[in-house]
């Protein structure tokens, strides 16, 4: 026959909610401890692509400020003080193409694109790069039509 402490440890605690289950109360240092390393960690994508993640972010949002810019006014960004703002147009755009390219270089030389990265970031500014990518040659392209 089981002890009553034993009993009553199997038997549900009710909740506000529902029946929960006791919990055990053994120690977690006698757990074995079980870890994996997720894929997309940040050394999967190295120094270069943590550079493309904390570079490539803003330099979407300048090009593609750029480009509503373009769109609405005719002209890209105004130079701002000192042409720290055409400056950083013209940086972003090339960063932009530069991710681009080497998104390109990846997918024909490993035949898959670039990896995630931390949190999917490498990814995003990935798919990021290629809509602003878009999004200029739309632009342009009504520019020059119009």
């Amino acid at each position: 026959m089981m002890k009553s402490s034993t009993r009553a440890a199997a038997l549900p605690r009710r909740q506000a909610f529902g029946v929960q289950p006791v919990r055990s109360t053994g120690l977690r240092a006698s757990r074995p401890v079980v870890s994996a390393k997720a894929s997309g960690s940040d050394s999967d994508v190295g120094t270069v692509g943590l550079a493309a993640i904390a570079l490539g972010l803003p330099a979407n949002a300048i090009m593609l400020w750029s480009e509503w810019t373009l769109k609405t006014t005719g002209s890209g960004l105004p130079p701002g003080p000192g042409g720290a703002l055409g400056a950083a147009e013209g940086v972003s755009y090339l960063l932009v193409l530069g991710i681009i390219g080497w998104s390109i270089y990846t997918k024909a030389t490993t035949g898959s694109g670039l990896p995630a990265g931390p949190s999917g970031l490498l990814g995003a500014v990935e798919g990021v790069s290629y809509l602003s990518l878009l999004a200029g040659i739309i632009v342009f392209a009504l520019k020059y039509l119009s």
